[in-house]
């Protein structure tokens, strides 16, 4: 008997409709984006921004978030197997002989969207800033990154709790009676609940961001809250790694995990604009 573990088995979804489930892992992505779109709206108001373009920043963010995510999943952890289930990639649905989807498209069943890889969603968010900054003239894509990162990090946290639920991305066994133990993955010895340690972290972050943004002048340096936030994310992730289960089994002998490899440049990225020299100190000036 383990008495100082939690048994941890709570039901995947909140509720459904039909064929369609909708989860708690789904509602914390709501939370995060919802949040997000609100932290943004103030900040955007303090810097006399047209919310007009935060509503495109918004859409652009969201949809890079979740596609980023998921194409990062299938390349990084999982391509061997999607690279013969193309159709699996984009859409919420898994081969399976024995369903019929909807009742009527047999060799098919709804899995809802799932898999989703952190640094793929970065990509995509940075890459979706620049396609924003582009169509959008009004700041510059760092000042516009040195914003996003704030409420990014408090997403992160809320992701991460939807990960705890789904009992995923979890960590390695304690080998002591203290850790969680993941029932509805067959667990009966506790492991550490990685996910809460990410969460607890990200929630750090964000205050530490926050604090910066609000009390300091380094939102004046274009690039620091951003590099700053690489650092400090991606060496979360790198240190919370060694507790955490291998996410693909063939990689488990690995001197570090395939998130540690792909940590590394991030945080290289986030020091090169955290030191690099700059003269434009000065608030910019929004166009009205």
């Amino acid at each position: 008997m383990h008495f100082l573990s939690i048994p941890w088995n709570p039901s995947e979804v909140l509720f459904s409709l039909g064929p369609i489930q909708i989860r708690y892992y789904s509602l914390m992505f709501i939370i995060a984006f919802s949040l997000g779109y609100y932290i943004l709206k103030k900040m955007y108001e303090h810097a006399n921004v047209k919310l007009e373009y935060l509503d495109s920043l918004f859409m652009y963010s969201v949809i890079a978030t979740l596609l980023g995510a998921r194409l990062g999943a299938v390349i990084f952890y999982d391509w061997h197997y999607y690279q013969d289930h193309l159709i699996e990639i984009l859409l919420p649905i898994k081969e399976d002989p024995n369903a019929a989807l909807f009742g009527f498209i047999n060799g098919y069943k709804f899995t809802g969207f799932a898999g989703l890889a952190s640094h793929g969603g970065a990509i995509g968010v940075i890459f979706a800033m620049y396609l924003h900054r582009r169509k959008h003239q009004y700041k510059s894509l760092l000042w516009i990154l040195d914003r996003i990162v704030v409420p990014v990090a408090i997403g992160g946290a809320f992701v991460r709790l939807g990960n705890f639920f789904n009992s995923e991305i979890v960590g390695t066994y304690t080998n002591s009676d203290f850790g969680v133990i993941f029932k509805a993955n067959g667990d009966t010895l506790p492991r550490h609940p990685a996910q809460l340690y990410e969460a607890i972290c990200y929630v750090i972050l964000f205050v530490i961001l926050w604090f910066l943004y609000w009390k300091t002048d380094k939102k004046e340096k274009p690039g620091y809250l951003f590099g700053l936030f690489l650092v400090l994310l991606w060496t979360i992730r790198f240190f919370v790694e060694f507790v955490k289960k291998a996410q693909v089994d063939t990689r488990e002998d690995w001197l570090l995990s395939t998130g540690q490899w792909l940590s590394i440049p991030f945080v290289i990225v986030g020091l090169y604009f955290m030191l690099r020299k700059t003269n434009n100190t000065t608030p910019e000036t929004a166009k009205s």
